[in-house]
């Protein structure tokens, strides 16, 4: 019995040993976890401080990140496994430089309450400094209260950088940007303008016979032909400009001179044949000349004159500057007739037509108080005196008509028109009395003999005598 009682006794002692020993390797790997937990943090602040010098914005969020898990972790344990993927965040942020990609990692790998954190803290307006490119203009929104128009809307500011009040000199600005083109150059933006535009052509035309993979091909080759005609437009923009400057001071602004420019330099690229072996300046001139004369035929004049006539017009007035240098003088009408091979009548006509009209309102002298239309004589103006003695030959034949009955001077009054310019028949004259013509004719014949007795005729002899 008491070697028995000595063996339960023995083995009680070694069981309790051993479950000491056992709570004693708990706590020490509890420790050692926690220990590592810690030195886990303090790993990822200082990586976290470190990356903030290498790059600034991709530090900036990384601090807060790790700042509201050290919090966080005040409150809250943090797992190991969630140590372990702010660590893999870091580390992969390290070879990353999308930061919206880091956004978006670290959205992910933070527990609810630190990425409700963040949230308000992304809500919160913030106003990103970008550089300023010259040129360029900024646009910011600002929603705090001190940027709030009465209405709450938030103000708008736009901040011209480097804009200059000359538009001419801000599009040479920008045309200058890209740089010209070489021969081979312009022959490899051709292929490619003429294989966009074929794919496109069967893209219009038969989409309905391809598979998917047949169209995204040709989608990419339209797409790619868009391009090279947008290179080579802009490589040539500079033709254009140097083409307007000679159809300056002719009616038409400088810049709309070379948006009509633009226009003909489209056309140019659309027909371009590269494998003819002509360089594209060559080509795209004629095209671009073209669009401007016909612009200034359509726009430059206040009459309109059509375009084969402008083209007769600059004809002549090209061969009339030449002989002008050859004679030393203005040519004649019937020598420019003979020059050009046309009647002298004509020559007359299309220099009429070449004349430019002049405004009425143009203002003369240095204060321009006055204006040219003051100078132009009113052929269908009366004159003063020719007023005046109207004036009294009315008087003078109302009082000789007084001398009449009412019937007579109403008979002369309508027959000749006297009171509203209309001179009437004799029907219509009898219809108003209630007579017949023959009797109308009568009383006019009669009060014409009246009006002939010398006491009546001498006061308006004197105004026919005028």
């Amino acid at each position: 019995m008491d070697l028995a009682k000595k063996d339960a006794t023995a083995v009680q002692d070694n069981v309790e040993e051993e479950q000491t020993t056992s709570r004693k390797k708990t706590a020490a790997t509890a420790k050692k976890k926690s220990s590592t937990r810690s030195a886990s943090a303090k790993k990822a602040a200082s990586d976290t401080k470190r990356e903030e010098t290498a790059k600034e914005d991709s530090a900036k969020e990384n601090d807060s990140a790790v700042d509201d898990a050290l919090e966080d972790d005040d409150d809250q344990d943090m797992d190991a496994d969630d140590l372990d993927d702010l660590e893999d965040d870091i580390d992969d942020e390290d070879d990353s430089d999308d930061d919206d990609d880091l956004d978006d990692e670290d959205d992910g790998d933070l527990d609810d309450d630190s990425a409700d954190d963040d949230d308000d803290e992304d809500s919160k307006p913030k106003e990103i400094e970008t550089p300023k490119e010259k040129g360029a203009f900024v646009v910011r929104d600002d929603d705090d209260d001190d940027n709030l128009t009465p209405s709450g809307n938030p103000k708008r500011r736009v901040i011209a950088a480097g804009a200059t009040a000359d538009p001419v000199k801000d599009y040479l600005k920008q045309i200058g940007r890209v740089s010209l083109l070489n021969a081979e150059q312009e022959v490899d933006l051709s292929e490619r303008i003429e294989a966009g535009l074929y794919a496109q052509h069967l893209l219009d035309t038969e989409s309905d016979k391809m598979d998917f993979k047949r169209k995204r091909e040709l989608k990419w080759a339209a797409n790619d032909g868009k391009k090279a005609k947008d290179h080579l437009l802009e490589a040539n923009l500079r033709l254009v400009v140097s083409l307007a400057k000679r159809y300056t001071g002719r009616g038409m602004l400088f810049l709309d001179l070379i948006q009509e420019g633009n226009l003909g330099l489209i056309r140019a690229v659309e027909k371009f044949d590269w494998k003819k072996g002509f360089k594209f300046s060559t080509y795209a001139t004629w095209w671009i000349r073209q669009a401007i004369t016909r612009a200034m035929a359509d726009q430059a004049r206040t009459i309109r004159v059509p375009v084969h006539m402008v083209e007769v017009i600059n004809k002549l007035s090209r061969v009339q500057r030449q002989m002008l240098q050859d004679l030393g003088r203005e040519p004649t009408p019937d020598e420019l007739a003979r020059e050009l091979d046309m009647p002298v009548e004509k020559v007359q006509e299309v220099q009429k037509y070449g004349r430019e009209p002049i405004s009425l309102h143009t203002p003369l002298g240095e204060d321009g108080d006055s204006e040219f239309g003051d100078l132009i004589e009113d052929t269908d103006a009366i004159a003063p005196s020719d007023a005046v003695a109207f004036s009294l030959l009315q008087e003078q034949f109302k009082q000789v008509l007084e001398t009449l009955s009412p019937r007579e001077a109403g008979v002369i009054k309508m027959r000749y028109g006297l009171e509203d310019g209309q001179p009437k028949t004799l029907d219509d004259i009898g219809r108003v009395y209630g007579v017949t013509r023959e009797r109308i004719r009568q009383i006019e014949s009669k009060t014409m003999s009246k009006l002939r007795h010398p006491s009546r005729s001498q006061t308006l002899r004197d105004f026919l005598d005028q």
